[in-house]
């Protein structure tokens, strides 16, 4: 099992994954260059993917769609309201474009969308099974209801947003409804939800958590990893036994394989 994030934050977004033979990418929200650049570090070839899905329609999640499925011919999964809302869809071949209406499954992998709150039209989760194993990413989350708190619960492995400091984007240079948008009910996680909902959580042994989607503006990284650190530090677990936290980048692969 491996799981490369090639790319997250509002620059854009693209992670991979591979369960066995099977290979999918989550979002393409980077240039097309830079996912086959970023494929191509881990030893994969963009035409190996199997499928590419999508979580919701922003352009920081489906920016190089495009280009690569027209390049690779590769099958594209978004939910129906989605494609909708996705422009280049008229140019990609008709056989690329599949409609993702519930669960799924692809050689060994199974996949099922999970709903968030976010302000897109339809905009989904995702959790992959193969085997004994669990993958989960949850990014883009305006809050935490049950639909995410059970994606989450026994995960191996979860990608999760950690977007921003709550002050740090309350004293920031962001206009008013932008701050709003972000702090709503469909704008973005905070460092804190996000170690709360981790604190909150069934979870594993040496659950692996990549913190996501960190805003460069009103985060940092460090910020990220101690603030959820101190609070699962507090709910009693130990780091690097209990659970595993790396924060992941908008400029660099961030890797796990098992």
């Amino acid at each position: 099992m491996q799981v490369h994030i090639l790319a997250s934050g509002s620059s854009g977004n693209a992670i991979f994954f591979q369960m066995g033979s099977t290979k999918v990418l989550i979002d393409a929200g980077i240039s097309a260059k830079r996912i086959e650049l970023g494929l191509a570090s881990v030893g994969v070839r963009a035409e190996e993917l199997d499928a590419i899905l999508i979580t919701h329609e922003h352009s920081d999640h489906v920016k190089g769609i495009d280009v690569l499925v027209r390049r690779h011919q590769i099958p594209v999964f978004a939910r129906p309201k989605t494609w909708e809302q996705i422009s280049c869809q008229e140019k990609l071949p008709s056989a690329c474009v599949k409609y993702l209406e519930d669960d799924l499954e692809l050689n060994n992998l199974y996949i099922k969308p999970f709903p968030i709150s976010h302000d897109a039209v339809d905009p989904v989760g995702f959790t992959l099974f193969s085997g004994n194993f669990k993958g989960v990413v949850a990014t883009d989350l305006g809050l935490v209801d049950e639909a995410v708190s059970d994606a989450l619960e026994m995960a191996d492995i979860a990608i999760l947003e950690a977007n921003h400091d709550v002050q740090m984007l309350r004293n920031g240079a962001y206009p008013t409804f932008l701050k709003e948008r972000i702090l709503g009910n469909r704008g973005h996680l905070s460092n804190i939800e996000a170690g709360k909902l981790l604190a909150n959580i069934k979870k594993k042994p040496n659950m692996q958590v990549f913190l996501a989607h960190l805003s460069r503006e009103n985060n940092l990284p460090s910020l990220a990893y101690n603030t959820v650190t101190d609070i699962l530090t507090q709910a009693g677990y130990e780091l690097g036994t209990d659970i595993e936290l790396r924060c992941a980048s908008s400029y660099k692969v961030c890797s796990y394989i098992a």
